[in-house]
């Protein structure tokens, strides 16, 4: 029986059990994609973005574009944050997913980064949006573009 054919409560079940599927998934790369960037693996976090990749923000005149320049990026953000002894948590939420019939699948969340210096409180550093582009590339979830937003500063 074609999807068309199902009753309307079978197909909402379908959409319902295929979006929390891809939810998850998206839930979990966010989960490793993040402890990536936290525990100072700029490799393994820049290599979660596509060749080409673009990570762009309000904070930053111009966007970092391709997998090298966003690796090097995190590699001078994480020396910094070394040298000042702070260490940085991303916690992201209010996870919203669209899969697109092309494939690209879009992502929006909303990210707290906590800072918590060396023998110190922690605190919240920042609040900011981001919306991502993301694409499979052998099987494996790939950002493709970034737009993070900060609350803090002009959109």
């Amino acid at each position: 029986m074609g999807a068309s054919a199902l009753p309307n409560h079978r197909r909402n079940e379908e959409a319902r059990s295929m979006t929390g599927s891809l939810y998850e998934e998206v839930q979990h790369f966010y989960g490793r994609q993040m402890r990536h960037l936290d525990e100072g693996e700029v490799t393994e976090w820049a290599a979660t973005f596509t060749e080409d990749g673009v990570f762009a923000a309000n904070a930053r005149p111009h966007p970092q574009e391709g997998r090298a320049a966003i690796e090097q990026g995190a590699r001078e953000a994480a020396q910094r944050l070394a040298d000042a002894g702070i260490r940085h948590r991303h916690w992201l939420g209010m996870l919203e997913v669209a899969a697109q019939p092309d494939g690209l699948v879009l992502a929006k969340t909303y990210a707290l980064i906590v800072a918590t210096p060396k023998g110190g409180p922690a605190a919240v550093h920042l609040s900011c949006s981001c919306e991502d582009q993301l694409v499979r590339v052998d099987g494996e979830l790939k950002v493709r573009h970034r737009q993070v937003h900060r609350d803090d500063l002009p959109a």
